[in-house]
């Protein structure tokens, strides 16, 4: 500590001052924190799966209910039931099972986050088991004894569907749909004659031809011309594309009036 080879990060836990920001350092140290019985949880769990949309310093961990739970810098401790049937072990951290986690998430933590997670979760699965893991992530839903939430949960499970290739276009796709529009089809594929794949729309609506692209910051960096070439294309195919912006993904008003825009264009009263 004195020649600062170690920072306390809670009390009793040191860790290398270049990891205190590291997420499984911090998530690492919380459990030494709190003894053998704790478990990762929330976002924090979420994270461990592979779930980068739920990146985030604060860690939360849950304790059986006997436990205190006091809350100290950047560690939210959570009182629940520790069924060691729902802990695995990743990377040698106690972390609650996948469907336990997404479904607490869309019941009780922040929306965009949970929906994120949700369609990260099932685009990490095989496309033949997502219907089965979504079905146990309802059943947790359903099992629940605090009510709260749950109406939004079962919302926010039935938009999930694991095609969405970015956690901002799954924002979008929640975004447009809450604002009263139609589901759109996430990795809309259009063929050529010859049945291959000419273009993959990151949201379409297809009977209207509405596409709606995300232009992320490093996927789309110096690629104005391409993308203004391809909406061309698209265009003389029939198709309408809106692009979003990664500003857009915050304050989504523009993207979404203009889709509404195009809707009344194409007829379509959404």
């Amino acid at each position: 500590m004195r020649i600062g080879r170690l920072r306390e990060l809670w009390p009793g836990t040191y860790v290398p001052p270049d990891r205190v920001l590291d997420p499984i350092t911090r998530a690492s140290a919380a459990l030494l924190h709190l003894g053998e019985d704790a478990v990762l949880s929330g976002p924090t769990a979420a994270l461990a799966h592979g779930c980068t949309a739920a990146d985030s310093q604060e860690v939360h961990v849950t304790v059986p209910h006997l436990r205190s739970r006091r809350r100290r810098n950047g560690l939210h401790v959570h009182q629940g039931d520790v069924c060691e049937d729902d802990v695995v072990e990743l990377d040698g951290l106690r972390v609650f099972v996948l469907d336990r986690v997404i479904a607490e998430l869309l019941c009780r933590h922040r929306e965009e986050i949970a929906f994120m997670c949700l369609d990260q979760a099932l685009g990490s699965l095989p496309p033949a088991y997502r219907e089965q893991f979504r079905g146990e992530v309802n059943r947790r839903i359903q099992r629940r004894i605090d009510r709260r939430g749950v109406v939004r949960a079962e919302f926010l499970l039935d938009l999930g569907t694991g095609r969405t290739e970015s956690p901002p276009e799954s924002l979008l796709l929640l975004a447009a749909v809450k604002a009263g529009l139609p589901m759109p089809i996430p990795q809309y594929e259009i063929f050529d004659l010859d049945g291959h794949v000419r273009y993959r729309l990151d949201l379409a609506w297809p009977q209207l031809r509405i596409a709606l692209e995300y232009d992320g910051v490093v996927a789309h960096e110096d690629r104005a011309q391409a993308d203004l070439l391809r909406d061309h294309r698209l265009a003389a195919l029939g198709w309408v594309t809106i692009r979003a912006r990664a500003e857009d993904i915050t304050d989504p008003q523009r993207v979404i009036s203009e889709l509404f825009r195009a809707f009344r264009l194409r007829g379509a009263a959404a």
